[in-house]
């Protein structure tokens, strides 16, 4: 008995008629003696109970084949002793160039590599294995091929796993931002190759936060798997789209007709994503805002055209929501103004202003006796370079980027620390007025953090004042009107700024915690030449006086003006008439003056 035959683990095969020429009967193969290193290797097969290890002879006869090969490949032992690799595991395909890379190692000792297969199950499936290949006695008259074989199949499907996760989005199935790029570079190549068109369509769900802060993130997630579904309803065979953000789609339309496509696209896309959502026995109704830009008109580049479908998105966004709009190179300026000024803002509220910002005063004359009565504190922008930054532009950009609670606390602060300034130097103590805007008006607790603020500096009511537009308060909700009366309570002077250009009504003043009505400048203007805009005033100054408010008119710049007003008996009248707004030292040097309000040349030439 040769060394290898051990506890029946290896075989010897039997040989038919066919394969020896004889007469049929079985005939022994001689086996070779083995080395101490083969010994050592045969101790390591018998070890490896969880990996398939098979052994051949010299005509591939399998004559080792442990359990792990028969889970692997489907065979028993029994049924594969004795019988050639090529007819057990080698698709049909590869078994001549198996054959002679044997009988290449076998008689010219060129190894076989070890490699990625695919071969064969007992039930012809395909058995994805890592195959290693150790030739025992070489050199002897009955080489053995041992094969040692590792299962591919759970690292296949976790390569394929991977490349899911890495090219698909998991919630909704869709191609991620990464795999649509190189779907859409490939497109923009096709449509450059044949002279065509196409159309990105950048779509945001609006407010989706909220429904997530509301009913949870499951409830998100499945918000998110329906807007994907109704976005798959207008995807064409050769259409792209993608999840590309978290509330973010991108669809991409080759071969679309710009002028009339898009605009109908669009439009069916918001009818779409607006109808009502049924998630969790829940009815939710959502709403998105779309960006369009178009190839080549807006852009020849991947990075280029979704930018820009981003941007014209965003346009949408600060329009009102629910809508859309195309990309256009003005706009896109616009916005780029805004996200600098934003960012400019920023960092010099970091810096206290930064020696950017300020505050000038206008004073408040009382027409009957032309004595200052209050300032309001206006906030100016004037960048080291000297460029003054209108409020028109800057204020809107604050209250877009959630600045506007951070500026309008600044003002407050600073006006607060002049207030008490003015009293340690002795001023003549009048009460100057904040504007507070619609943005930060709404937010919770803005109005007792206000009271707080005024409190530290040991001041109150009668050192500071608020103005706001009537268009907060008639919109405003219970706890910030409930929030607000109780300043007027305190008795703070709390003023509607620019009555008349909003939903002025009646039956809102007669309720709202007001103290005062500044009638918006434009109706100043013209009441001099303008029948209408003389009766507007007569009427808001007349329904000012039987609500107990007092009126305010600002805007005040010529003689006709102040003596049409004096003679409505409007209360205080504010502009250019009488003083431009001023810096703190020249109104403190104003109060200490005895506070006259009396117009002088400087004040009047504009």
């Amino acid at each position: 008995m040769t060394p290898l035959h051990i506890g029946d683990r290896f075989h010897t095969p039997r040989s038919t008629a066919a394969d020896t020429g004889g007469s049929g009967g079985e005939s022994t193969l001689p086996l070779p003696s083995l080395t101490l290193s083969d010994w050592r290797f045969r101790e390591l097969l018998m070890s490896l109970s969880r990996v398939a290890v098979q052994g051949y002879d010299r005509d591939r006869r399998v004559i080792y084949w442990n359990g792990a090969s028969q889970a692997l490949y489907g065979y028993s032992e029994q049924e594969a002793l004795g019988k050639r690799l090529e007819q057990l595991l080698i698709p049909e395909a590869m078994v001549d160039a198996v054959i002679d890379a044997h009988q290449a190692w076998v008689h010219r000792g060129v190894e076989i590599p070890a490699e990625e297969l695919e071969l064969k199950h007992r039930s012809g499936a395909s058995v994805p294995v890592f195959s290693h290949h150790v030739m025992l006695g070489r050199e002897t008259d009955n080489p053995l091929m041992f094969c040692i074989d590792i299962d591919l199949a759970g690292e296949r499907k976790a390569r394929r796993d991977l490349d899911y996760m890495t090219r698909f989005d998991r919630l909704t199935g869709l191609p991620n931002r990464h795999a649509f790029e190189i779907e859409l570079t490939r497109t923009l190549a096709e449509c450059r190759r044949h002279d065509d068109s196409l159309l990105i369509l950048f779509v945001d769900l609006d407010h989706f936060n909220e429904i997530n802060d509301t009913h949870g993130y499951d409830c998100g997630d499945k918000v998110i798997r329906q807007a994907a579904n109704r976005l798959q309803a207008f995807r064409r065979s050769d259409d792209l789209l993608c999840r590309f953000g978290t509330d973010e789609f991108v669809l991409a339309l080759p071969q679309v007709d710009m002028a009339t496509d898009a605009i109908q696209v669009a439009e069916r896309l918001l009818e779409s994503l607006s109808r009502p959502m049924h998630v969790d026995g829940r009815e939710l109704r959502i709403h998105a805002s779309i960006g369009i830009s178009t190839f080549p008109d807006n852009g020849s580049e991947v990075q280029e055209l979704v930018g820009n479908a981003d941007a014209a998105k965003t346009r949408a966004k600060l329009t009102g929501r629910n809508t859309y709009q195309f990309f256009s190179p003005e706009a896109h300026a616009a916005m780029v103004r805004q996200h600098t000024i934003a960012e400019r803002l920023q960092r010099l509220l970091d810096q206290d202003g930064g020696g950017e910002l300020g505050l000038v005063y206008q004073p408040q004359v009382a027409a009957a006796s032309g004595h200052i009565d209050s300032l309001e504190a206006l906030l100016r922008w004037t960048t080291r370079d000297g460029e003054a930054i209108s409020p028109v532009e800057f204020i809107p950009v604050a209250e877009r980027s959630e600045l506007i609670k951070r500026l309008e606390n600044w003002v407050l602060h600073k006006v607060c620390e002049q207030q008490r300034q003015w009293r340690a130097e002795g001023s003549r103590q009048v009460r100057v007025d904040v504007n507070v805007s619609g943005r930060h008006a709404v937010m919770p607790g803005m109005f007792e953090a206000f009271a707080s603020c005024v409190a530290s500096y040991g001041l109150g009511p009668r050192e500071i004042g608020i103005e706001l537009t009537e268009n907060v308060l008639i919109e405003a909700g219970q706890d910030v009107l409930d929030s607000l009366r109780r300043l007027y309570d305190q008795g703070y002077k709390i003023a509607i700024d620019d009555f008349g250009t909003g939903f002025s009504s009646m039956s809102y003043l007669k309720v709202l915690p007001i103290t005062a009505l500044k009638i918006d400048r434009t109706f100043v203007a013209e009441c001099t030449q303008d029948p209408r805009d003389r009766a507007i005033m007569e009427a808001s100054i007349f329904l000012g006086h039987r609500l107990g408010l007092e009126v305010v008119a600002e805007g005040v710049e010529t003689d006709e003006q102040q003596a049409l007003l004096q003679e409505m008996r409007c209360d205080l009248l504010q502009g250019f008439y009488y003083h431009r707004p001023m810096d703190a030292d020249l109104a403190a040097r104003l109060l200490r003056a005895g506070g006259s309000g009396l117009p002088s040349a400087g004040a009047k030439s504009h």
